[in-house]
């Protein structure tokens, strides 16, 4: 039972004005009260918010009175509800507060509704002392998942164990699996020879050519491996691959690992120059590729050996990916260890640059997938995202312990993927954002010709996922969509589940098994629960370092070594990690420190808007202002004063753009990251 007043009370070390400060920051509460799920201005309404609880909207008003002594009150506009916040100024350093709770079962800020005054009284005191730790400075953000074991290494196995990895029927066939990984270590090529041994007839993939089994995979692969050892190529040669999603692009890559050699994995989306400096910094000896990028690589020095991956090509004197499969019966020695893959980062604010993807050291990279996103043995798993990308990779990698069968599709066509996730009954997708929008974007009459109720597991990342796109895959596929955020340099961060994406759609969700997230300060010290800083992983898996740049900084926190990266956010008081942006991409206007995407969020939300991107232009007099570029969505009309006063009623008045530009399209790579360097040369006029 509530009643219907409940007092508490607590004493800040600050002076009353900060704390004043703190209190009347509404739209910060989610940050440090649990279930308040977002706080945003209302329309018109001077000091008026909505604020989401358990998915439903209430309207509260702040009231602030400094006359005699503070007072922050925020009513809850239907129920009649409010809490008051009295502070006393104890001396100059110290100020208490007095908290009055009316209507608690009504106002609307508990999901679920408390059952008794502690419950409220807990809620209360808990988010004042979060208050009281960001005025201080107290080092709460940083957040280690170990699991529910008393380490570690029983947490791994025991959800190997539970998700059937490491389970076999067969004595034999367990020996021959883990035998495989003994001998190509938890490499792609270890994976694939693992399944091979345990399951050699599966089907493994399935492209547009046709199917491979597992077994037929791992002898193809030995056998270009061998091939290509008789033609020369050692430990220490490195081979690039220009190629789509299909199988042969993947036996290449598995080669490449079983001989030693470096593979560099490049984006079909760069230009001819680009690929020409990459190929000579990277010293290519050969690179397969497939015969429609032939216009953009012709140019590359004799010495390196262009290989058609097509089965029959029309390009003169050019030898196809069959002249290097050796008999069944050729051997080559095996190397001491397996070769090691480079991933281009993407190149949206320069060049781009090679990073060395680390080798697996044990099951600790596929426990820390499964802890967080529910993908099963025999799986039916559409990768739509590029694989020479380090997350079209990862699925790729994972899915051979889950012995998946693999769809994959040359190129990403909305419709197409529908397609394929009926024909095949694919239970997982694969995907980046932009993917998720054009599916989205398809009339509902397209949409529902398919039937994608196989479907348990969507999982996206490659760029920011926005809280619009969250909300409206949801509502029309259900609560299946997985938000993976990390980077090639960190492997993986934090994954939000359909929970987490209910609660906060632009959550980037908790750290999964064996991982450290924390955020950091300029200083280097851990900011409080709620404080903007740099975020910083720690896991297994941090990249090995840049082919051409000094890697990125790293620094030591709970035994273990964590790497920056490059993107500042902070954790909330559920343990969700929430990014707001690369540091670059802070935009300081009239000493206001703006972000693009909260902005970027928001203007999505207007039904009129299809994309939308928002960057930082100079301006002469607050130094910077935001210009925003917008990609319209049918045929409903929409103006730049419109868009401005959208964000009028729901930001700040530093987030508001001044530059409104209407656009066909947004410059994109090829997996879907927009290049914003590209919008703002030149900077476009005022109001267009």
């Amino acid at each position: 039972m509530v009643s219907d007043v409940i007092d508490c009370s607590m004493v800040f070390a600050h002076d009353a004005d900060q704390v004043c400060s703190v209190l009347s920051a509404v739209e910060l509460y989610p940050r440090y009260f649990p279930g308040i799920e977002a706080c945003v201005l209302r329309d018109g309404a001077v000091d008026g918010y909505w604020c989401r609880v358990g998915g439903v909207d209430h309207a509260v008003q702040l009231v602030v009175n400094r006359r005699h002594r503070a007072i922050v009150t925020i009513e809850h506009v239907e129920a009649g509800g409010f809490v008051r916040f009295t502070l006393t100024e104890i001396s100059a350093n110290e100020t208490k507060v007095d908290v009055t709770v009316f209507k608690a079962g009504l106002s609307g800020w508990y999901a679920p509704q408390p059952e008794h005054n502690k419950a409220v009284v807990d809620w209360v005191l808990g988010g004042l002392r979060r208050l009281d730790d960001a005025l201080t400075g107290t080092p709460t953000s940083i957040v280690s998942s170990t699991g529910d074991s008393r380490s570690l290494q029983l947490a791994i196995a025991k959800t190997m164990i539970s998700t059937g990895v490491v389970r076999a029927a067969r004595p034999d066939r367990a020996y021959k699996q883990l035998s495989s990984l003994a001998k190509w270590g938890f490499t792609l090529g270890g994976g694939f020879a693992a399944a091979a041994a345990k399951s050699p007839d599966e089907i493994a993939v399935i492209d547009d050519r046709g199917t491979r089994t597992f077994a037929e995979i791992h002898q193809r692969s030995h056998r270009i491996a061998a091939g290509l050892s008789a033609s020369g190529i050692r430990p220490g040669s490195t081979i690039g691959i220009l190629a789509r999603n299909h199988t042969t692009m993947t036996e290449c890559t598995v080669a490449c690992g079983m001989l030693g050699v470096e593979v560099v994995l490049l984006n079909t989306g760069l230009a001819a120059r680009q690929i020409e400096s990459i190929a000579a910094r990277q010293r290519f000896d050969v690179l397969f590729v497939d015969d429609e990028f032939d216009s953009i690589v012709r140019y590359l020095p004799d010495d390196v050996t262009r290989v058609s991956l097509s089965a029959h090509t029309a390009i003169p004197h050019r030898r196809t990916l069959e002249h290097f499969v050796a008999p069944p019966s050729t051997t080559f020695e095996r190397p001491e260890r397996p070769g090691t893959v480079v991933v281009l980062t993407s190149g949206t604010s320069g060049s781009p640059k090679g990073a060395l993807r680390p080798t697996p050291r044990g099951f600790g990279t596929v426990a820390a997938m499964l802890s967080r996103m529910p993908l099963q043995m025999n799986e039916r798993m559409l990768i739509a995202a590029p694989m020479f990308h380090s997350w079209g990779l990862a699925a790729l990698q994972i899915s051979t312990p889950l012995r998946a069968t693999v769809v994959l599709q040359d190129r990403f066509d909305p419709e197409d993927c529908l397609r394929a996730i009926e024909a095949h009954r694919c239970t997982s997708l694969i995907a980046v954002p932009i993917m998720l929008q054009r599916i989205l974007d398809l009339p509902d009459s397209v949409r529902s010709r398919y039937d994608t109720s196989s479907l348990r597991v969507v999982a996206c990342s490659g760029s920011a996922l926005t809280g619009s796109t969250v909300n409206r895959f949801m509502s029309v596929f259900g609560d299946i969509l997985y938000n993976f955020y990390g980077s090639t340099e960190v492997s993986w961060a934090t994954i939000a589940t359909p929970d987490d994406l209910r609660a906060s759609p632009a959550t980037a969700g908790r750290p999964p098994l064996g991982t450290t997230v924390a955020v950091l300060a300029a200083d280097g010290n851990v900011v409080p629960v709620g404080t903007l800083g740099r975020i910083f992983v720690g896991n297994d898996m941090l990249f090995d370092g840049y082919t051409n740049a000094d890697p990125p900084s790293t620094v030591s926190a709970k035994g273990s070594a964590l790497m920056d990266t490059g993107d500042l956010g902070y954790l909330d008081c559920n343990g969700r990690l929430f990014v707001c942006g690369r540091d670059d991409e802070m935009i300081i206007s009239g000493g206001e420190n703006v972000f693009p995407g909260p902005v970027e969020d928001a203007i999505a939300n207007l039904p009129q808007v299809g994309e939308v991107a928002v960057v930082g232009v100079p301006d002469n007099e607050y130094g910077q202002r935001l210009a925003a570029f917008v990609v319209g969505r049918g045929s409903a009309g929409l103006d730049a004063e419109m868009v401005r006063a959208y964000i009028r009623n729901r930001l700040s008045r530093f987030s508001v753009p001044r530059d409104v530009t209407f656009l066909d399209e947004l410059p994109r790579t090829a997996t879907g990251k927009v290049v914003k360097r590209l919008l703002i040369e030149p900077t476009p006029a005022a109001g267009t």
